[in-house]
């Protein structure tokens, strides 16, 4: 079964923290294979060496910011998920994590299941907001006047997206073809002119029309 677990890896500078996560996480299920760190240089190193599938990273690093870090771990494999980790709700720093390209942000301070429940949801490719960050991101600004709206379909479509739910599920549920669904995945990056799905949920988050 060790062939099946996730690989997560873990960085803030407290112990106390790293050791509360880690109770939380292995106590949930035995699904991951957890690798701590107390610094950004450390996972950094570690990865250029083995494949983690999500990093939880604090943003308060020793040595390097952790938004550098999350850019740093993005451009070199994009594959992996990073989640902020934050005892502060500042909108600049969320918004630059989420910039940086990482698929959440949560506090500390947040419920242990919640943090597991987030975890999942990135895996499945989701975004991972608690609701106070959806707040402070939907605080951000009221631009939603000059995006273009969604239609029902599009609208249907995201929500499934927000989901982490895959093409083929989603194609299930709307009762479409996988080329159509891809289709208006397309169109809709076009539309509000975003790299990938990713931005186009961070967007829509910040804009309230999730």
């Amino acid at each position: 079964m060790s062939d099946h677990k996730k690989k997560l890896a873990l960085v803030d500078d407290h112990p106390i923290v790293i050791e509360g996560l880690k109770s939380i996480i292995t106590a949930w299920n035995n699904q991951y294979d957890l690798t701590c760190f107390a610094d950004g240089n450390s996972v950094l190193s570690f990865i250029k060496e083995n494949y983690v599938d999500i990093v939880l990273l604090d943003i308060s690093l020793p040595d390097i910011n952790g938004l550098d870090v999350c850019k740093i771990i993005k451009s070199e494999n994009p594959k992996i998920k990073v989640i902020g980790l934050s005892n502060r709700a500042e909108m600049s720093i969320i918004s630059d994590m989420m910039d940086n390209g990482a698929s959440g942000f949560l506090l500390k301070e947040i419920p242990s299941s919640e943090i597991l429940k987030s975890i999942d949801l990135v895996l499945k490719g989701g975004i991972a907001l608690n609701e106070g960050m959806k707040k402070i991101l939907a605080e951000k600004t009221a631009i939603a006047s000059k995006l273009p709206s969604l239609t029902k379909r599009e609208s249907q479509l995201i929500q499934l997206m927000a989901q982490g739910k895959t093409t083929t599920t989603i194609a299930e549920e709307l009762f479409l073809s996988k080329f159509t669904v891809d289709t208006y995945r397309k169109n809709l990056l076009q539309k509000f002119k975003v790299k990938n799905s990713n931005e186009l949920l961070v967007l829509l988050i910040e804009n309230k029309m999730i």
